[in-house]
């Protein structure tokens, strides 16, 4: 007789294929209903892949993948590689035959070249919509005289396009190069700013990494309710729009980014501080970095 204790191993598969689905979606701020629109999947079927019941096909979980601008592989129920396993595979993507050459010569032992050097750029903050990354960032960057810059503003303004558009007409994989390019080219000005970023970009390892190497960086951290009101008081909804269940997509998303937020060099909570309040508390945060600058 089978032990009762037992369960299914295609059972367990669905249920963390289902799970892996829910944390992805949450982590690119996307409710079931636009998932379905983008995916061309109905929403109730979503919701049963969502839950571990869904038997879905490699064609639709593709559909899925390229919706959520994911590679198939990260929706596929596995081992958990190393931290860093997406970034380095990204890497590898894009690298020319000798940088991958370089690559297998450090790894197999050998000789390399001095290792490269990230320059300072300036202070980043992350976090949720609605903690006060635009709000807070201004009044830092004012106080400490240097350029704040908002990274999705100045994604509209290379491309000539709002990032609604851009990604209307080029998905969410398209909008990312842009994010990556956008990046990259206020980088190369080598001027130190105060950066507010879009609270999805920790989804994009490679992306998020370079913030990470390149910024000291700040999580912006508030309640559910706090992100909530301050998005709607701004006029804001998406991805919240004719959502009953607006609060619940929003602790979604916030639970599957905060450990990726975390990875951040400090975090500061403006839960319940007026303006004034959160911005003391955000310069007491970068005191030791401004120290650290004015040394050099």
């Amino acid at each position: 007789m089978p032990m009762t204790g037992s369960r299914d191993p295609e059972a367990i598969f669905l249920e963390q294929l289902g799970q892996r689905v829910r944390t992805m979606r949450a982590l690119r701020g996307m409710s079931r209903k636009v998932l379905a629109k983008v995916s061309g999947l109905s929403e109730r079927y979503i919701a049963q892949l969502e839950s571990g019941k869904g038997n879905v096909s490699i064609v639709l979980l593709r559909r899925v993948s390229n919706a959520v601008a994911a590679h198939l592989e990260d929706l596929i129920p596995s081992t958990e590689p190393a931290s860093d396993w997406a970034v380095l595979r990204d890497l590898l993507r894009k690298a020319t035959p000798q940088q991958i050459a370089q690559v297998k010569d450090v790894l197999a032992g050998g000789s390399t070249s001095a290792h490269r050097q990230m320059s300072f750029a300036g202070i980043a903050l992350i976090g949720l919509r609605g903690a006060g990354k635009s709000t807070l960032g201004k009044i830092l960057a004012k106080k400490i005289g240097w350029s704040f810059v908002e990274l999705n503003k100045e994604i509209e303004q290379q491309n000539g396009l709002s990032v609604a558009e851009i990604i209307a007409l080029y998905g969410q994989e398209g909008f990312r190069r842009m994010e990556q390019a956008a990046l990259g080219h206020l980088l190369a000005r080598k001027e130190l700013m105060v950066l507010a970023t879009g609270g999805d970009i920790v989804s994009e390892p490679l992306t998020f990494d370079l913030i990470l190497s390149s910024f000291y960086t700040i999580w912006l951290k508030a309640k559910p309710e706090e992100h909530m009101a301050r998005v709607r008081r701004q006029g804001d909804l998406r991805p919240m729009a004719d959502d009953r269940s607006a609060m619940a997509e929003l602790r979604n998303i916030l639970a599957s980014r905060e450990p990726l937020y975390a990875r951040a060099s400090a975090m500061v909570d403006t839960a319940g501080l007026t303006v004034d309040a959160g911005a003391a508390r955000l310069i007491d945060a970068v005191a030791p970095v401004l120290h650290n600058e004015q040394r050099r």
